[in-house]
């Protein structure tokens, strides 16, 4: 059996892993708003239409902050078309994904979803056809408390208090040639500087997200978030990256996702702080990595003009599970800058929750990971030192083991999360002398002989993670047996 060792210090702290790292999104884009998180008929909708079984999971999963309405589909939309009376609204063309939008879910019904699912709304303004003076419009009717046009026109469709929303994205993805009057960097930072102003005027109090980088792909990466940054940079909180990962037919490149996302992040970073320094500000711009996740991008097939349509429902195998562990390590590595990330989607579209029409709502195999990170991995990051065998991929040289480590301080207890991508078992070493006496309480696997095994409606429960051996603990050290190609969670209780 191979042998690593990994190393973490209770005074060498990352920093805290905020709430909202384990946020998602939802974007009219196929199912994940209809027949996802909203069915009205189905045995499981409440009145408004919201299924609750639906609701549930994303409790299960632990979701606080939910990102909204997109996504490439929020570049064409008018917000007035998903507010008023049903029978009113009209139905359009979305450009973006080429599909009919009936509008009968809107902005008041998402916020209604939000109450009842316990979530914080995160808006998104458009800045593709949207005018600044549009985004202004919308934030008055959401957070503006009463005596405007807007904000009585609320209370008339039935809210009387204030939305109180407090995180605003700029647009989304401005960067991508795709995009709905897509706008070159110093063209975007003309228009997102003169909508930010207008929101603030608003309401001084909300929080702004610029659109960074949506690929390092893009000819225009890393010099986009520059220019931006530079004309933006005091207007702004939070700058957006997104970044997808799949398997191109080499796993060695896929498993090493996690090295390539922590690149990305670092890119980000560094670039903020570049224009920080440019600028002698005192002010620190955090990310809001609010896309994210394995997407099979290359199997992309749009229908046209369809409702609804079955499109980007990725079934993940236990191997994207696996690979989707190592990205939220990555995520937990880099707390002291990211302080929102959403999970990009949250049903059916690229999602770990899946639903029938009319039948039953299943968790995905990456549902376990996500789940298991947030309900742990909540408290101090730690710096963590990792001695292992390497492997070979187009990104250079990865290590077979990936982790994260959680000191919860109110629970007295760690959380060890590892992904073990080499062919063979490992018997993994982990020192945490600074804590003193310790007991592992749990051992959480997810592994199999199948990599590509899913989960289905005929077999929702293929794909699970079980319970194994604790291993020992012997001078503060945990001994553990990682299984081949495994995603791992080690909670460990300070005695």
């Amino acid at each position: 059996m191979k042998k690593a060792k990994i190393f973490a210090d209770k005074n060498m702290q990352i920093g805290k892993v905020e709430s909202k790292m384990f946020g998602s999104f939802i974007e009219h884009l196929g199912r994940a708003v209809y027949e996802g998180i909203y069915e009205p008929g189905h045995p499981a909708a409440d009145e408004n239409g919201f299924r609750k079984d639906v609701i549930s999971l994303i409790n299960e999963l632990g979701v606080p902050i939910v990102r909204y309405p997109g996504g490439n589909f929020v570049s064409g939309y008018n917000w007035l078309d998903g507010i008023g009376k049903k029978e009113n609204r009209p139905t359009r063309l979305d450009y973006a994904w080429r599909t009919i939008e009936t509008n009968q879910f809107g902005t008041d019904e998402f916020m209604k979803w939000c109450e009842e699912a316990n979530v914080e709304p995160m808006m998104a303004v458009n800045m593709g056809t949207g005018a600044p003076q549009d985004a202004g419009y919308l934030v008055e009717y959401c957070n503006h408390p009463s005596g405007t046009y807007y904000s009585e026109l609320r209370k008339a469709n039935g809210s009387e208090k204030p939305y109180k929303v407090k995180y605003w994205c700029l647009g989304n993805e401005m960067d991508g040639p795709w995009q709905i009057c897509h706008l070159e960097a110093i063209d975007y930072s003309k228009k997102a500087l003169e909508t930010a102003k207008i929101i603030r005027w608003v309401d001084n109090r909300v929080k702004l997200i610029a659109c960074g980088s949506s690929s390092a792909e893009l000819p225009s990466y890393p010099d986009w978030d520059r220019i931006i940054l530079e004309n933006l940079y005091d207007y702004v909180d939070y700058l957006s990256i997104h970044q997808y990962y799949w398997n191109e037919g080499c796993d060695e490149d896929f498993y090493a996702s996690y090295k390539r996302m922590d690149e990305f992040i670092k890119t980000a970073i560094a670039t903020c702080d570049f224009v920080k320094a440019k600028k002698r500000s005192n002010k620190t711009i955090y990310l809001s990595f609010d896309e994210w996740n394995v997407w099979y991008l290359k199997d992309v097939k749009l229908e046209d003009w369809t409702q609804a349509p079955h499109i980007l429902e990725d079934k993940y195998t236990l191997q994207d599970a696996i690979v989707f562990g190592g990205l939220m390590n990555t995520l937990l590595n880099n707390c002291h800058r990211i302080k929102i990330a959403c999970l990009a989607q949250l049903v059916n579209v690229i999602a770990p929750i899946f639903t029938q029409k009319g039948g039953a709502a299943i968790r995905q195999t990456t549902f376990y990971p996500f789940k298991y990170v947030s309900q742990y991995g909540r408290g101090q990051a730690l710096m963590t030192i990792s001695e292992c065998d390497e492997f070979d991929s187009k990104f250079g040289k990865v290590k077979e083991l990936s982790q994260s480590v959680i000191f919860d301080e109110d629970a007295n207890s760690l959380a060890v999360f590892v992904c073990n991508y080499s062919q063979d078992a490992i018997e993994a070493e982990i020192e945490l002398r600074s804590f003193g006496d310790l007991e592992i309480i749990e051992h959480v696997v997810l592994d199999g002989a199948d990599l590509k095994a899913i989960n289905d409606f005929e077999n929702p429960s293929r794909v699970t993670p079980k319970n194994v051996d604790l291993g020992a603990i012997k001078d503060s050290k945990a001994f553990i047996n990682l299984s081949p190609l495994s995603w791992n969670m080690i909670r460990v209780k300070i005695k």
